[in-house]
């Protein structure tokens, strides 16, 4: 069985956004092995300037790259990432999967990931050229992961 694993910063604390994960956790069981690794987001001063905002994105990434594998497939999320249709994405990770039996998923927090571990991935994603807060991004990432399963099935879900 396949893995997918989820690195991101940041705590989810809304209880809507927790029941969305758990369900999409669950609806993914039957198709892999998912787990979500969660790391501390660095506080945010009120006053934010280039060096402090660049101290908390080393920070909050250096613990992400320490804990990811070179063996693996790792895919950052990034704006500056590459952006597939639904059965786009979902025939590529079927194209991962024939090289990789773990895909590693990476999720910056609010102010992004650094050059290192975005170079140290395979590829970068982008969901929509918008923001998102980073909470709802790992909400439309496990739904996309659940579609690309079920289109790779052959099963019905809307696409």
């Amino acid at each position: 069985m396949e893995h997918i694993n989820i690195y991101c910063v940041g705590k989810i604390k809304e209880n809507y956004l927790k029941e969305a994960i758990n369900e999409y956790s669950k609806r993914l069981g039957k198709y892999c092995i998912l787990n979500i690794y969660e790391y501390p987001d660095k506080p945010l001063p009120d006053k934010l300037n280039e060096s402090i905002e660049k101290q908390i994105i080393e920070q909050e990434s250096e613990q992400l790259l320490k804990n990811l594998n070179t063996n693996d497939y790792n895919i950052c999320l990034d704006l500056t990432g590459k952006s597939y249709t639904s059965v786009e994405f979902a025939k590529h990770i079927q194209e991962i999967q024939m090289v990789s039996s773990t895909i590693n998923f990476i999720i910056g927090g609010s102010l992004g990931l650094n050059t290192e571990i975005k170079n140290f991935c395979n590829e970068r994603i982008c969901f929509s050229k918008m923001t998102f807060p980073h909470q709802l991004i790992r909400v439309f990432l496990l739904e996309q992961i659940f579609r690309a399963f079920k289109i790779n099935n052959n099963e019905k879900y809307h696409h």
